[in-house]
């Protein structure tokens, strides 16, 4: 027995991708399950954003309930796949890529709890309802796949419904309102310096949320329960995790937040200027990024 890769609801179009690069991480992963040597010897951001283990830290932390069931919308090339396959019973994830998906599964083969779906979850019905949804960087792009006048609160109410009703979602995502946006880091749907700060404007197809903008839109789309953490420096690659219930203090050093895939200005010292922030107890104004578990 093996994982499941299904295609019955592909409609032959990979609507984004990382290029050629993708080509070079399938022969990765077909020839190894080690990857600390290609880490160290491959500079490229894809690269490193698909298969750095660094990436489940996101994740690998949280208390699933073990005899429980995932759906994990946008799961990419698998940088958090295995990471739940491991804390639960089955694993089914969707994927609008083929290639990206092929990617995943070849990682991941050996996992019988795993069936991963090439599609638009728009198109697919599922006939049970599951423990926990994860949205892992994928709410942002909601504008962009879900044609309707209120793109990112329909896309969480058609979600809600595959949920079960003492069941979570999990939401990670970038602040739009982030420190290191304002300390001259590129916005990192755009590319674009200081684009979710000004509101992006022109652009109905990416984006993120201030907290207070995404609570609402939350309470607003079903989910009144909300647990908000804070990965640092962000949620792709973080190395420190905070809670509601313990934030930094202004003895902590935060480290400032890289922008592997692109050079980006210094305008000033984030790791100062944190100290600040945190004396005024604003660090979850300016987080850079938020890991949300939400339910009823």
């Amino acid at each position: 027995m093996s994982a499941k890769l299904n295609l019955n609801f592909y409609k032959g179009t990979d609507y984004y991708s990382d290029g050629e690069v993708e080509d070079d991480l399938l022969e990765i992963v077909k020839k190894t399950k080690d990857y600390s040597d290609v880490l160290f010897n491959d500079n490229r951001w894809p690269v490193l954003y698909h298969l750095s283990p660094i990436r489940q830290n996101i994740i690998n932390w949280y208390p699933f309930k073990k005899k429980s069931s995932i759906l994990e919308i946008g799961g990419g090339c698998g940088a958090i796949t295995g990471a739940l396959c491991q804390s639960v019973n089955e694993v089914k994830v969707i994927e609008l890529s083929k290639r990206r998906s092929v990617i995943n599964y070849e990682r991941h083969k050996g996992y019988e709890n795993l069936e991963i779906i090439v599609g638009n979850l728009n198109d697919i019905k599922f006939n049970k309802k599951f423990d926990y949804i994860t949205l892992i960087g994928v709410l942002e792009y909601a504008g962009s796949f879900t044609d309707t006048s209120e793109p990112y609160k329909d896309f969480l109410k058609n979600i809600k419904k595959y949920l079960k009703p003492s069941g979570k979602l999990i939401i990670a995502i970038e602040n739009r309102y982030g420190l290191k946006y304002f300390a001259g880091a590129k916005e990192d749907h755009t590319g674009k310096e200081f684009d979710g700060i000004t509101g992006y404007q022109g652009n109905n197809k990416v984006r993120t949320f201030g907290k207070k903008e995404l609570e609402n839109l939350l309470e607003e789309s079903g989910y009144r329960g909300q647990e908000f953490y804070y990965p640092h420096p962000d949620y792709k690659m973080p190395i420190e995790i905070y809670s509601q219930n313990f934030l930094p203090d202004v003895t902590s050093s935060l480290v400032p937040a890289p922008n592997f895939d692109s050079e980006r200005y210094e305008l000033f010292n984030e790791t100062e200027a944190w100290k600040g922030i945190i004396e005024n107890h604003q660090y979850e104004f300016f987080a850079n990024s938020f890991l949300v578990v939400c339910g009823e």
